[in-house]
């Protein structure tokens, strides 16, 4: 089979909404999702949707900054006027590393907490995934986190509630069953991926992003970029062989029926919002819609997983030295989202030729005008249009402008080859030289 093929490109056996079925392969899609309220003023539910889940002692998570801001205090005095005795932990770090998912998870195990609440972008959320299921089901880290560099185990059993209200109009993760940090001792960003660590229910409030800087909302709506486009053009579920049990079918499933749907309209939504909501925090209308452009997004790639981008991301926030970014803490810290989109131009040329009419769509859906565009010209449009909209909203041009060089490379691939779940979801087979050739021309995105 030429390099350039699809490895899952024998001749289909039968048909679901547009994917072929391969003989002996997966023919079951499983769809999961976070209950979720969605709508301005959806903060102030909090109190009675934690107390009617149950819940009598709350925890609630959110880091230093957030913690004396109006969000917080709204969803604080919805609990506290719910009759919950509320506990909160500020001590999240942004970007969270080892040590600080271990210290979340101590505060968790000694509270004795019934029910959990956070508030925040990515990071407080992962943070509070974390510490509900060590506090619950104590382990050594590794035991849970992703293989190979951690053991990959199995969640045991149910977890409490656990309501996310997120700040930020980008992580998805009050949608999916990820946490992601940092393992300072490895020198690799990895995670733990489950479905049973999926927030019970979603508060997202639209309006709450408001006060967030410029640089915040450009790194979190490229991050919904990215997952939408990795999303849309991940490995199809059906190239995966047939798992033994329903038990076996990984979260990061491929992309399928529902996941396309959300992945599409997402990229529809950050194409024409994202630069708006980026130079201009009064939009409302824009900081609505990118807000909503995550949802739809975290729910996608919640039921397909995303691929290379985020792969190479781990390394990128994994290695950074000395690059800081205006509006997050003054500390050495490559945000997430521009992680992600530093490389995302260069891997959607790669990829293109796995799939060519969903890397045009996508293109469309950023908007390119792909009128007359042949197979092999996808790809740039993509690409193009990807770093177009990096340039309009001010993010770094590529891994030099974050403080990366060529003498990097090694270490950058190394940092790589260990995500394991997100490679596989690629939709090409991706070695070690495809790695190193794709950090080389992601140095710089126009």
């Amino acid at each position: 089979m030429a390099k350039d093929a699809p490895f899952w490109s024998d001749a289909p056996m039968g048909c679901c909404h547009g994917y072929g079925v391969i003989a002996g392969n997966e023919d079951v899609f499983s769809v999961d999702t976070s209950a979720i309220t969605f709508g301005a003023g959806a903060l102030a539910e909090a109190g009675a949707s934690v107390a009617g889940l149950g819940c009598k002692r709350v925890a609630l998570f959110t880091d230093r900054t957030l913690a004396a801001l109006e969000p917080v205090a709204r969803v604080r005095a919805s609990l506290v006027a719910a009759g919950l005795d509320v506990v909160v932990y500020d001590e999240v770090r942004v970007e969270p590393t080892d040590a600080s998912f271990l210290a979340a998870a101590a505060f968790a195990t000694e509270g004795r907490f019934d029910g959990y609440v956070s508030v925040g972008g990515g990071s407080v959320m992962d943070t509070c995934k974390a510490a509900l299921l060590y506090a619950t089901y104590p382990a050594p880290l590794e035991a849970y986190v992703n293989a190979p560099l951690g053991e990959g185990r199995a969640v045991p059993g149910p977890l409490p509630p656990h309501v996310a209200c997120p700040t930020t109009c980008g992580t998805g993760s009050e949608c999916t069953g990820i946490a992601v940090f940092d393992w300072l001792a490895r020198k690799a960003k990895t995670g733990i991926a489950s479905r049973r660590l999926r927030p019970t229910l979603a508060l997202v409030d639209p309006t709450v992003t408001a006060t967030l800087p410029a640089a915040v909302v450009a790194a979190s709506g490229f991050d919904v970029l990215c997952h939408a486009i990795e999303s849309y053009t991940a490995r199809p579920y059906t190239a995966r062989a047939k798992p033994g049990s329903p038990a076996l079918r990984p979260m990061s499933q491929g992309r399928n029926p529902w996941s396309d749907v959300g992945a599409l309209e997402a990229l529809t939504l950050g194409g024409r919002f994202l630069v708006r909501a980026v130079r201009d925090a009064s939009d409302v209308e824009a900081r609505s819609e990118l807000a909503w452009a995550a949802t739809l997004a975290g729910i996608a790639f919640g039921n397909s997983g995303v691929h290379v981008p985020h792969a190479m991301s781990y390394a990128v926030s994994g290695l950074v030295r000395d690059f800081r970014m205006p509006g997050y803490p003054d500390e050495p810290l490559v945000p997430h989202g521009v992680s992600v989109v530093v490389n995302a131009p260069a891997v959607v040329r790669f990829t293109a030729s796995s799939s060519p009419e969903r890397h045009l769509t996508a293109a469309a859906a950023l908007g390119a005008d792909v009128d007359g565009a042949g197979p092999g010209e996808v790809g740039d449009l993509l690409a193009e249009a990807l770093a177009k909209l990096m340039r309009d909203a001010d993010v770094p041009n590529g891994l030099r402008a974050v403080g990366y060089s060529d003498s990097d490379l090694d270490a950058l691939v190394a940092g790589t080859t260990g995500q394991k779940r997100l490679l596989d979801n690629a939709p090409r087979t991706v070695t070690e030289d495809d790695l190193r050739g794709l950090f080389t021309r992601s140095m710089r995105c126009w």
